[in-house]
């Protein structure tokens, strides 16, 4: 030994896995890291392009839409803006539901791009009332309003949005607004339907349900939608679509990730041969159903407690767990990593130190949900936080009912 120190690891480090129950990213299956090890290719060669319009296709299966889909070397934030600056012009108004954190970060957003942005504002618990989007439409009678913004899964407090509820809205008071859905954490986790819902623009992301490394997005677009392009005079150019439209991709500006395409292409497999959507769907479910009968038997005691008080808004994608008063859910999140190597997700804006997430999306199984629940209830034990132990039995019973 030559005397010199090593700096200290920023944790112990640990044997044996990463438990990862984070909302995104979130796990990648070996199949698909695997996949990704690909020498470069050229974007333009034969070989990758057979790869490339597969994707392109099991994409659009994924988010069931016929019409036009296009992609971006961008992460889900990047998606959103293609989506508004190639459909809305400066000045434009748009309505955008409350969900939390999430559909705060598109009204900001929307803001910064110069457009104007209608609210309606609900309570995070409990989910916007959908006679208050009506109400804002209905009272729209001039039609000023140009979008309605959706989150479909909002992952910050752990809550779903009906968006076909949206949509026969918007059909029976004939307004002729876009309907665009985030679907970042819901695609791939429980059914999304755009051509049968309506929905206008689709915007999604890798790096959750489809189970890839953060890097591409992307937003399926209706024909409506892009009509609505060619009357936009927003500023654009890296997302613009009709300069997408002129490449041979039909995508993209610039160099296309080439890598993460295999491994796109390898995560479609898994996700609509090897298991089927539905049985996705049921998976999700059932794992969702799991983890929510754990928080709700860790709730008596004055413990922790579902966040979302909304059964018809339940996620199956995240479940937000709300502290009792006095208690700092970084702390129980610290333990559970540093002792039992279980990575959570904190509590966004407001809700930061208030809420720790639990995401049960993506690569996940049944003995992976009940080791990371086992391991949280540990925490709060150690963090010396009320709860009714036994929380882990009833997500067990709930799974065995299947």
């Amino acid at each position: 030994m030559d005397g010199s120190t090593a700096p200290a690891p920023a944790r112990p480090m640990a044997r044996g896995r990463l438990f990862f129950a984070n909302p995104g990213p979130t796990n990648i299956p070996d199949s698909v890291l695997l996949a990704t090890a690909r020498a470069s290719i050229d974007f333009n060669d034969p070989a990758f392009m057979a790869v490339y319009d597969a994707c392109f296709a099991g994409l659009k299966r994924v988010i069931k839409t016929e019409q036009n889909l296009f992609m971006y070397t961008a992460s889900g934030h990047g998606a959103w803006e293609a989506a508004l600056v190639n459909t809305l012009s400066p000045g434009d108004r748009v309505l955008i539901p409350e969900t939390g954190h999430f559909s705060d970060s598109w009204t900001k957003m929307c803001g910064t791009l110069g457009f104007e942005v209608t609210p309606v504002p609900c309570d995070w618990r409990r989910g916007v009332e959908m006679s208050a989007i009506r109400e804002a439409l209905a009272a729209d009678t001039a039609h000023g309003i140009k979008a309605v913004c959706c989150v479909h899964n909002e992952t910050a407090a752990g809550m779903r949005l009906p968006l076909d509820q949206v949509r026969a809205m918007l059909d029976e008071l004939k307004h002729p607004a876009l309907l665009m859905a985030d679907t970042i954490s819901s695609l791939g986790c429980y059914d999304f339907r755009m051509d049968e819902w309506g929905v206008d623009v689709c915007v999604g992301g890798s790096q959750k349900g489809l189970m890839l490394p953060t890097g591409f997005s992307f937003t399926g677009v209706s024909d409506k939608a892009l009509a609505a392009h060619r009357a936009s005079t927003h500023p654009r150019h890296y997302f613009d679509w009709t300069e997408m439209l002129a490449r041979k991709q039909k995508s993209f500006v610039g160099t296309v990730p080439v890598t993460l395409f295999y491994g796109l292409q390898e995560a479609l497999r898994l996700l609509l041969e090897e298991e089927g959507l539905d049985n996705v769907f049921k998976r999700h479910n059932r794992l969702a159903k799991a983890v929510r009968a754990c928080v709700q038997h860790w709730s008596g005691n004055n413990g922790p407690q579902l966040f979302c008080q909304n059964p018809e808004r339940y996620s199956d994608s995240v479940t937000a767990v709300l502290m009792p008063e006095g208690f700092d859910a970084e702390a129980v999140r610290k333990i559970a990593l540093e002792k039992f190597n279980v990575s959570t997700g904190g509590g966004l804006a407001k809700l930061s130190g208030k809420v720790f997430r639990i995401g049960h999306l993506g690569d996940l199984n049944e003995p992976m949900i009940l080791g990371t629940l086992a391991s949280i209830e540990m925490a709060l034990g150690l963090a010396g936080v009320p709860h009714a132990k036994g929380g882990v039995q009833a997500a067990m019973d709930s799974l065995a009912k299947g």
